[in-house]
């Protein structure tokens, strides 16, 4: 199912020129930003874009640049949560660090504190390289899409959503175990309801990965015909 609203004209300070009256020039890509629960398929809505001729960013992988060994971030993290999120080589243990914040919302906060303005410079950097590439539209998949402050960035937001149970099984099928599901189901709760004020379009992956694609294309064809 997809459910549409407005699209949303990126912000100013995000990062892009704008016309004296606040509507972004027709040259720079369409932006869209996916989020969604984890298991509800934002990385196969991801890839279809991708497929579809655009230029894909996944924020978890931008998080894990930042915290790479030398970056500024590892310093902050580690003066934040102590020597025992290093491993000898310097680099992060990101399963201590994980088992650390999972457990502690106001450490989690922290932690974001410090990771989420990195990646945003990060992927505005990326989305002017897009701009610069020529191409039509850009993609970030990113879990904290809102929390981050990528949403406001974005032309589009695209809400992924699935079934409880299409989610556990699909959380299954990744090899975790009941408890784990229920943790990391947890430590996203309110995503959706966070989400939902500022999404343009709902995407609803509960179905088989055909439906899913037909739903993403005509999203698509609707998002690029809007911009013009």
């Amino acid at each position: 199912m997809n459910s549409s609203r407005p699209s949303r004209a990126a912000g100013a300070g995000d990062g892009a020129a704008s016309d004296p009256a606040g509507a972004a020039p027709a040259a720079r890509p369409l932006r869209i930003g996916l989020t969604g629960p984890i298991g509800c398929g934002k990385s196969t809505v991801a890839r279809g874009l991708a497929e579809a001729g655009g230029i894909a960013i996944d924020a978890d992988a931008v998080a894990r640049e930042v915290t790479a060994p030398g970056e500024p971030a590892v310093a902050a993290i580690a003066g934040r949560f102590g020597a025992g999120v290093l491993a000898a080589d310097g680099a992060l243990d990101r399963a201590a660090l994980a088992a650390i914040v999972f457990a502690d919302p106001v450490a989690l906060r922290d932690l974001e504190a410090i990771v989420h303005p990195a990646v945003r410079a990060r992927i505005l950097d990326a989305f002017a390289a897009a701009e610069r590439s020529g191409a039509r539209f850009v993609v970030v998949e990113a879990i904290k899409l809102v929390e981050g402050g990528l949403a406001a960035a974005c032309d589009e937001v695209w809400l992924v959503t699935c079934a409880s149970a299409a989610q556990r099984a699909r959380l299954v099928e990744r090899g975790l175990d009941p408890a784990e599901i229920d943790r990391r189901i947890a430590a996203q709760s309110g995503i959706v309801e966070r989400a939902g004020p500022v999404a343009s379009r709902v995407i609803d992956t509960s179905g088989p990965r055909e439906a899913t694609a037909a739903v993403v294309a005509v999203a698509l064809d609707d998002a690029l015909a809007r911009r013009g």
